[in-house]
């Protein structure tokens, strides 16, 4: 993946943190405190569903815990807290992206909003709202409460914000997962977590009602998210800026088969069969390797919000 050296870039949407957290972050729309589609539901989806359903025969002790895959998270791997970082002075263009890991999320963030600001109306006429990838070490404050690194990626319906551990991708990712990893494998993950804002503003998650099995809505509603990822996939390198340049010049199969690697790594039969050396379907929450990969490339290949309605069909 290349970013184009001449996009704009617009830092204000990725805050980076250090591990002593603070107040929450800031966000899209607060809701006075209650989360998205009313009552507890929705922090049930971002606390339990990502956290406590994931738990395949607990941490084992020692400081451990279980990430937002399921897979066990060693916190001594994790690397100390920094302190928070003004990223405005130094991301500002796709050439700064090509050269700063954190530009490059900067970038990332930056076309998969641009993306879905045109597509939401267009698709589903609905508005989008524009939100904040928060990026952290250790842990974190969010509008959904306290969170560390083991918890991993997620969004958080409350304050509509993205919340991504600075580790997660080589240490757990790459390290304890074992994907092939990369720039668009990280691409992936990020535009994974901003499907789940749009399931949030097309009120898709008020649709939760069963949380684990290979058909639960739970599995349902990350396989759109794969979905969605997929969609921005297929137009990644013709969505521009404010001044008309595309921010992604180029994207490779290999840059599209690390990203697909990403998906199957992250399957609740990869990680069941590495955790516990068995899988069990009726416990799943995400959905299998093969499950990730295809509804992946249903949302590449169709490019619709129709195509990607993981609720509508019989079996996923």
């Amino acid at each position: 993946m290349r970013f184009n050296p001449k996009a704009r870039l617009d830092p204000s949407q990725v805050t980076r943190r250090g591990g002593s957290g603070g107040s929450g972050m800031p966000g899209g729309r607060r809701r006075g405190g209650k989360v998205a589609g009313g009552g507890i539901g929705g922090l049930l989806l971002v606390l339990l569903f990502y956290i406590v359903t994931q738990v395949l025969g607990g941490s084992g002790g020692g400081g451990g815990g279980t990430s937002a895959t399921g897979f066990p998270f060693d916190l001594n791997q994790v690397s100390g807290s920094d302190a928070g970082v003004d990223l405005s002075g130094q991301c500002q263009t796709g050439e700064d992206a090509n050269n700063n890991p954190d530009c490059a999320m900067v970038a990332t963030v930056n076309t998969i909003q641009a993306f879905w600001e045109q597509a939401l109306p267009d698709q589903a006429g609905t508005s989008y709202e524009m939100t904040v990838t928060n990026l952290f070490t250790d842990q974190v404050q969010t509008g959904c409460g306290g969170a560390t690194s083991q918890v991993g990626p997620f969004y958080c319906p409350v304050d509509d914000s993205i919340y991504l551990d600075l580790t997660f991708f080589d240490v757990m990712l790459e390290g304890q997962l074992g994907a092939e990893g990369g720039p668009f494998a990280q691409a992936y993950v990020v535009a994974h977590e901003y499907g789940h804002h749009i399931q949030d503003l097309t009120g898709t998650m008020n649709q939760m009602q069963t949380r684990q099995g290979e058909q639960s809505d739970a599995v349902r509603l990350e396989l759109q998210a794969d979905c969605y990822a997929g969609m921005w996939t297929k137009y990644a390198t013709t969505v521009e800026d404010a001044d008309g340049n595309v921010f992604i010049e180029e994207l490779t199969d290999e840059d599209i088969n690390n990203a697909i690697d990403a998906a199957e790594t992250v399957g609740d039969d990869r990680i069941q069969s590495k955790t516990q050396g068995q899988v069990n379907p009726e416990t799943w929450t995400h959905g299998s390797a093969e499950m990730r990969k295809r509804w992946f490339l249903v949302g590449m290949e169709e490019g619709s919000m129709e195509a990607c309605d993981t609720f509508a069909v019989d079996r996923v």
